[in-house]
């Protein structure tokens, strides 16, 4: 997915929706913050969004532009309506959100998470995607580890669990040849 396109699927959830502001939590986030990264941030056709002030209408956006729907068969890509609940993100992930907003949104805004915040949402979700992804975001030098283990202790949650995302992060760093964090 371009930037052109995750633009597109802001003005079209708005038309949907008839909503002013969105998020964007998935890993087309990215493109709030790097309107054109490497080819492997831009690989998913979709783009996860919810309205701001009213998730419950995520489903709008899911019967009307999501996957199997005219829009994405038209335009090859989709959005994935979500909800707040699918991403688990550190605290004050809302002030590093970064806008998306211009003429082609219709002035519609898409507020995208911060890269560092993207990183441990994906490092939380731990599915093959996502471990894919962020060491794509420590190997193109997006995300340091540092940085990434300083907000682990922002994250909600519970100890056991904040240990092993630090593990975790330590883990995929020593992986691409970067810091080796020791046992």
């Amino acid at each position: 997915m371009t930037r052109e396109e995750l633009e597109h699927i802001i003005r079209a959830s708005g038309d949907v929706t008839d909503q002013y502001e969105f998020m964007i939590i998935g890993s087309q986030s990215i493109l709030g913050s790097v309107p054109n990264p490497e080819p492997v941030f831009t690989m998913s056709a979709e783009a996860d969004i919810y309205p701001l002030h009213a998730p419950e209408l995520a489903e709008k956006i899911e019967g009307a532009i999501g996957e199997g729907s005219q829009f994405h068969e038209t335009y090859g890509y989709y959005a994935q309506g979500v909800g707040p609940e699918t991403a688990i993100l550190p605290a004050d992930w809302m002030s590093r959100v970064h806008r998306i907003q211009n003429a082609t949104t219709h002035l519609r805004v898409g507020y995208c998470l911060d890269i560092i915040d993207l990183f441990l949402s994906k490092a939380v979700a731990a599915r093959d995607k996502d471990r894919e992804f962020c060491m794509a975001l420590l190997e193109h030098h997006y995300v340091t580890p540092n940085q990434a283990l300083e907000l682990v202790a922002s994250m909600p949650l519970d100890d056991a669990r904040q240990r092993k995302l630090r593990a975790t992060i330590r883990r995929w760093s020593k992986a691409i040849g970067g810091v080796d964090f020791g046992a």
